[in-house]
This record gives structure tokens, sequence and C-alpha cells, in this order.
């Protein structure tokens, strides 16, 4: 129906006579002419009606409205001197009408395309006129070119794409599953996959070497802005490799993708951070780089402290820690709004120091000693003009409130550079946590991953053992994880002895990988990367629903299918369920 895009045309298509379709966007009525812009997914073309060219189609052109579909003939012209438009790529020309024809009408639009963000909820029920805003089109344009340049990657990378099934097992340690009834299995159930991890594996163990895939996943957790229930993840599995070889192979993907979409060059390597320094540092295994404000601990200058509060904690094996907000010279104000934020964080209390003419300034300044003032500003380095703050307490608390203290800080005094991007790996991970709630160790990954060193030999010390597990970082933001896996069946057995699963439920719930690790499972690993956590973060936006086609709401509700919704009775027979009542 058409020669060509309206997005296309340029000043080498002068004097070519054109076909071409799409919807109305804008209508200006200039008396004698009529001149519409005509959009599709390429982009907007002038299209001008004249009474002098065709009185048929001017005078039709008098009824059209905003996203009317429609189809024009026409010849190329250079715009007269003047009215180009330097702001779109078709600028310099317009086609100028001698036919038209109405394709079909549109109902009064529940918003304007043209604003600039609609109310949400009116996007996504109403998702189709949504994803015909020209910002919108070009977001799954760039995403439909990213899944092309991963694809080639992987592939001249030497991987193999292979699908994993939708319909599978439950499986313990993990996020809650979606769950679907079995009709030909009465009392049985499938569950919808959370990632293809037990099926990547048993590919390695099936000698496919390398294999990826663009996953769809589904966990049925609480959500947020950067979480769905259902998501595509890029999944990556090699075998006859270590730590190295997957960081490799997940950087050379991540460049790939990386330079296409910013067209900024991708250093490598990126930096790695082991876990406790994150941690100790930041207060998070997910730090942003992008700003420099490091927690410096300060704990052994208090060591004999006359400083009630400061000589408590060193002498309980507490942390001291600060950071310092460089230059700012903050006012009284300024500094009880950050005590408050402080508290408001979950912090138990929050010291400040001025530091001015070579000294410091602070309440806190007369309880302590002009050893412990001395030591401060040489560990803190600090500069008139600086502003330190510090809090004390047990140290996994002080690190996790002092981290979102850190965050509030930087944001607060625009100290995030918004068109930065900082990655960064978080390498040697625990590879167990204690849960308080359950009484027992769980899988800090998950119970596949394997440890740098033998279960047995950590003699009880369940803590100190680090796991072959690797994090890459964005701005702050995990954007993919991945581990070498327990290869052989007795270091996945220990595994799940440790994780207090029973031999019985291993084998109900993962007998088949078990009894494939003991058919020649070759040393493997791997990684998956969240692609749509990737775009939105590459992108700059603030949603991860603005990168998925057709997303679900917090309440994972659908608004324009109006899924999730009952099924008729005869569907309730034929799976022999039924709803509880209240």
């Amino acid at each position: 129906m058409r020669t060509f895009y309206c997005g296309s045309l340029r000043k080498d298509d002068i004097g070519k006579e054109v076909d071409l379709c799409g919807w109305v966007f804008r209508r200006r009525d200039h008396g004698g002419l009529i001149f519409a812009d005509l959009r599709d997914v390429s982009g907007i073309a002038q299209v001008v009606f004249s009474p002098e060219i065709s009185q048929e189609s001017h005078s039709a052109a008098h009824d059209l409205k905003q996203e009317y579909v429609i189809a024009i003939k026409g010849k190329v012209a250079e715009r007269p001197a003047g009215t180009e438009n330097v702001n779109v790529p078709t600028g310099a020309v317009e086609v100028l009408v001698n036919s038209l024809t109405v394709l079909n009408t549109c109902k009064p639009l529940p918003f304007q395309l043209e604003d600039e963000e609609p109310n949400e909820s009116l996007r996504l029920k109403y998702r189709y006129l949504d994803m015909r805003r020209p910002q919108m089109q070009q977001i799954f344009v760039q995403r439909s070119q990213a899944l092309q340049v991963i694809r080639q990657h992987l592939v001249s990378d030497g991987f193999y794409e292979v699908e994993t099934p939708f319909l599978t097992k439950s499986t313990p340690e993990g996020a809650r599953d979606f769950i679907v009834p079995s009709r030909l299995n009465s009392g049985h159930f499938y569950a919808l996959p959370q990632s293809p991890q037990l099926f990547k594996q048993i590919l390695m163990v099936a000698g496919m070497d390398r294999y990826f895939q663009v996953a769809r996943c589904f966990r049925d957790e609480d959500l947020r802005a950067d979480r769905q229930p259902e998501f595509t993840q890029l999944d990556l599995e090699m075998s006859f490799v270590d730590v190295d070889d997957v960081i490799g192979a997940a950087e050379r993907l991540i460049k790939a993708i990386f330079e296409s979409m910013t067209g900024k060059p991708f250093p490598l390597p990126v930096r790695r951070m082991d876990y406790e320094e994150a941690m100790e540092k930041y207060g998070t295994d997910k730090p942003d780089l992008r700003y420099d404000l490091p927690m410096i601990e300060v704990t052994d200058v208090f060591g004999e402290s006359e400083f009630g509060v400061f000589r408590q904690v060193a002498e309980q094996k507490g942390a001291i820690k600060g950071i310092v907000l460089k230059g700012k010279q903050l006012s009284r104000k300024d500094l009880d709004t950050a005590v408050d934020a402080a508290k408001d964080l979950g912090s138990g209390g929050l010291i400040w120091m001025r530091f001015e003419g070579g000294k410091l300034v602070s309440p806190t300044v007369k309880y302590l000693k002009e050893a412990e003032l001395s030591g401060i500003q040489q560990r803190f380095a600090l500069s008139d003009g600086d502003v330190l703050f510090m809090m004390a307490g047990k140290r996994t608390d002080i690190n996790e409130m002092m981290g979102r203290f850190r965050t509030y800080i930087a944001e607060k005094y625009g100290l995030i550079p918004r068109d930065a991007f900082a990655f960064l790996w978080v390498v040697n991970f625990p590879l167990l946590e204690y849960s308080q709630e359950e009484k027992r160790y769980v899988a800090r990954h998950h119970p596949f991953t394997a440890p740098k060193q033998p279960i047995a030999n950590c003699e009880g010390d369940y803590d100190s053992i680090q796991a072959k597990a690797y994090d890459m970082v964005l701005n702050g933001v995990e954007i993919g994880g991945g581990s070498i896996r327990n290869y052989r069946m007795e270091d996945q057995a220990a595994m799940f002895k440790l994780l207090g699963i029973k031999d019985e439920v291993a084998v109900e719930q993962f007998g088949f990988l078990l009894e494939a690790l003991e058919m020649g499972a070759p040393p493997h690993g791997g990684i998956a990367f969240g692609f749509d956590r990737i775009l939105m973060m590459l992108l700059k936006l603030d949603s991860i629903r603005d990168v998925i086609p057709f997303p679900k709401t917090q309440k994972g509700a659908c608004l324009m299918s109006g899924a999730p919704g009952r099924i008729s009775q005869r569907q309730m027979n034929e799976l022999k369920i039924r709803t509880a009542k209240e």
C-alpha cells in the first residue's frame, strides 16, 4: 500500500511520486492550504493538500482529525525557503497530495499523544495509543535493535540459542511461583519458570557447551518500579569454565549492547570489588560509583575515648564510620535536616562536624581529646568547608544505615552525574546467610552455586565460606548475576544437606538434576542479565514498565486486557479445582 515510509523522505526524493500511509498526527488549516503531519513508525512527513493540485483531496482533508488512518499519493517537493523544519529528518521536504483515502477514523482520544507524560493508568489501559507516541515507539525500536545485537554477538562468540520449557516443576529456595493446574494430571501442577536455571545446567550435561536464551521468566512477588511479574532475561551458561571465563564473556556482551545503544566506548575490563569491601565502604552489595562518598572507619581512633558513645561502641567491637561532604559549607538548618533524614532512614543518631579555619566545629567536639580530633582530621583528609557525618553502633547496622544516608546526601546535594554509567563487578560473595526467620542457613544466590572451598573444610564456620558468584552492578542497580555451579553430585548433595533440604525432598524436587550430575557433568557456570532493567538504565528511564510492551501494574494487573480474570465454571470443572470461600 506504500512505496515509502514517512520518516524516510529526503532531498534526494524531490520530484518522486510516492505512496504513504500512516496516522494524522497534527492538522493545520491555513485557508487555501491544509497541512498535515503524517506519522508512522519511521517518523513524520509533512503532506500538503492544495485545491490547485486536487480539489477532491483538499475538500476531504477538511474532515481529517487526529489519529485518522489515511493513505495518500503525491509528489515530493522542496519546502519553500524559510519553512524548513530542522528538528525532523524530513524537514527539508513535503508531499503535495493528489489523492487521499481515509482508511479508518478515530474516536476522541482519552489523552493527547503530544502530552509529555500522560496519566500512567490511562497509558496502561490504552497501551496501543501510548505506544503510538513517537518517544515510546523509539524505545521499542531500540529494544528490538538491542535484541538483534545480542543474538548476533552471542552467535559470533560461539553460543547456541536453545529454548527451555515454560511448563515445569515447582522448586523451593526461590521467589513465589506462578502455578498452572494440569487438566490431564488431576491434582498436579506446573510452575512457570522463575529462570531456566536447572534446564541450562542440564544443557551443559548434554554437551551443548555454550547456551544462551532470551528467556521469559515469571515470579509472583511484590512489584515496584524496576520489577515485573513476567520479565525478559538474557541467560547464558558455559562448560569447562571458571569465574574469569564467564565474566569475560559477559563483559563482551554488555560492551556490544552498551556501544550499540549509546554510541559511547565501553572500556574493558570492568572494575571488580570484593563483597566485603562493598559492604564496608558503601553499605551495600550494589554500590553506585558515579559519586565518591566512601564510608571511612575510625573505630581505632576512639579505643580509649572519654566520649561514652564512641568508647562503648569500640569496646563492643562495633564500628564508628563517617562520610565527608566536600566543600558545601552547610548551614545549621541544613545539618539539622540531615540529622532528621538519618533518623527517618532508620539510624539511631548522626554526629556532624564542620571543618572551619583549620579546626573541627561541632557540639560533640568538647567531648573529644585533641589526639582524637587530629586523628579524625587526618583519616578523613579534611579541608576548610568540608562537613563530616558520623555514625556509631553495631557494624552491620552502621553499614546499612550509612549506606542509605550516603545515597540521601548524594541525591540531596546533586552529586550524581546523570549522564554517567558506572559499571562494577561485585565478587566473592558469602555462599550462605543465616535466616533468623527460618532459623537456618539459606543460599545467598541459589543452592546450585559452588563454594570457593569445599564445605567439609570449613569446620562449621559457615559464615566464612565464599561463593564462586559474581554480580554486575550499574549505577547502584544489580543488572545481572551468576555463579560457577556444583557439577559433582556429592557436592550438590552436601549443599542441600547444609541448607536443611532432606534427601527425600531433594530427590523429589531436584532428582533429575542430581542424576544428571552423575552422568558425566562437566564443570560449568553462567550468568543471567535482566534485559528490561538494562534497557531502563541505558535509556535513563524511571520505570521498567516503560521498556515492556504490555506491562502489569503494581498489583500484577493488565489494565488493557483485564488480566487476571475469572474462568468459566466449565474450565474449573475440567481442571477439578474450586476456589476457597473467604
